[in-house]
């Protein structure tokens, strides 16, 4: 099973990097990029830390949306 834990790193790093690219080029960087971390947290540490930062920082924003200007 080398050949799997191969196929989803490599993957992992490929959506990782179309996803910085499409910060910059039309695209769902964001969301391509947080696939990517979901992925790679299988098998790197780094991206597990990266990809709670991540939901961490997206729930706070969705709370302070949620609850309007001025509050």
């Amino acid at each position: 099973m080398m050949w799997l834990r191969f196929a989803r790193i490599a993957g992992g790093f490929g959506l990782l990097v179309a996803g910085i690219a499409m910060l910059a080029l039309p695209g769902p960087g964001w969301v391509t990029i947080a696939a990517a971390l979901a992925i790679l947290a299988a098998e790197f540490a780094w991206a597990r830390r990266t990809r709670d930062r991540l939901t961490r920082a997206a729930t706070r924003i969705l709370r302070r949306a949620q609850r309007g200007p001025g509050s």
